[in-house]
């Protein structure tokens, strides 16, 4: 499928056209298979052997002391009122949003481990017991690293889910009764006490697979949510680099801060189409039109070869030679909070 064709099934004509949202709670048919919406082919079978071959799916072992250097600074909740627009992160794609009077959780992880992985790095930056009540839960993807049943267990099961198209069956089994799944460009509003947050469901550069037989069987994305005031966040997802973020800058113009990927890239030649470095991540920032960045994705489970802080020390540097303001870079420790 070339791009041209790609655009043409997945954008309307008129890019800044946004449809009107969709109801909460909306049962729907999907296709069996998203493999369409994949950007570049997956590997095969021959890219696995060379992944082995290279022995390049962990750092090294001097690399792996850089560990205690992670920076994680737990700290409280900022006060907040139904005015407020704030960010809290509690490590790799897992943010604590707060805007128009909601508490929304992102792709919320507070396993200490996940499968296929070892422990996580560093601990979770919000105790869960510290956590205001959840008003609604935002997925990317179905990967165990964005979607974790024992965090989402811990959630009352009216608690409303937000999935990307596919996932809703998966859901429900789990007994959650609030769910509504959306394809790109879609929407819903929460209802809030200072009047409806909007989320919009995003295309990204990634695919989705849980168990051996369900590859691309359900959607993936990222999502831009829009305060009653008209703050604007956007929650990447886990994502390559390419033109959906230009797409997505042209649809929601002034994006506040945009929550981007930074780790799980290297080797590049197996993981760039999927995961952004952190020079792919500040261009992708100005691709968006965003005024602030916050990196995620990183710092909280060995997933690839990087060391553990290059991704820190890459963004910054790529941040500084764009020349844009210092303060817009907003490199938050793991527990570390900003309010807009």
């Amino acid at each position: 499928m070339t791009e041209q064709t790609e655009r043409s099934l997945t954008e309307p004509p008129d890019s800044l056209t946004r449809p009107r949202p969709r109801p909460l709670g909306e049962n729907r048919l999907w296709p069996r298979s998203f493999a369409d919406r994949l950007t570049t082919p997956l590997p095969g079978v021959r890219a696995l052997a060379r992944l082995a071959r290279e022995r390049r799916l962990r750092p090294d072992p001097v690399a792996l002391r850089q560990i205690p250097a992670l920076p994680v600074a737990p700290g409280p909740l900022p006060a907040v009122d139904i005015t407020t627009t704030a960010v809290t992160w509690a490590g790799h794609a897992s943010w604590v949003l707060r805007l128009g009077g909601l508490t929304v959780l992102t792709d919320p992880v507070w396993s200490r481990k996940i499968l296929g992985t070892p422990a996580r790095l560093t601990p979770v930056g919000i105790p869960w017991e510290d956590l205001p009540a959840v008003d609604a839960v935002l997925i990317s993807h179905n990967h165990y690293d964005h979607l974790d049943a024992p965090t989402l267990k811990r959630l009352p099961r009216g608690t409303p889910l937000l999935l990307p198209a596919g996932l809703g069956r998966w859901a429900r089994r789990r007994r959650f009764t609030q769910v509504t799944e959306l394809d790109w460009w879609e929407s819903v509003e929460l209802p809030g006490p200072a009047g409806p947050v909007r989320c919009d469901f995003v295309p990204a550069h990634h695919w989705s697979k849980r168990t051996l037989t369900d590859t691309c069987r359900s959607l993936w994305g990222g999502w831009v949510l829009t305060a009653p005031g008209g703050r604007r966040v956007y929650f990447a997802g886990d994502t390559g680099y390419g033109h959906w973020f230009e797409a997505i800058g042209r649809r929601y113009d002034g994006i506040d801060l945009a929550l981007l990927p930074i780790g799980a890239y290297d080797p590049r030649w197996m993981l760039g189409p999927v995961h952004t470095d952190p020079e792919e991540a500040v261009r992708a920032c100005g691709d968006l039109g965003a005024r602030a960045m916050a990196p995620m994705h990183w710092s909280t489970f060995v997933l690839s070869a990087e060391p553990p802080l290059e991704p820190l020390h890459r963004v910054r540097a790529a941040w500084e030679a764009t020349g844009r303001p210092r303060e817009d870079l907003w490199d938050l420790p793991i527990g570390g909070s900003r309010v807009l």
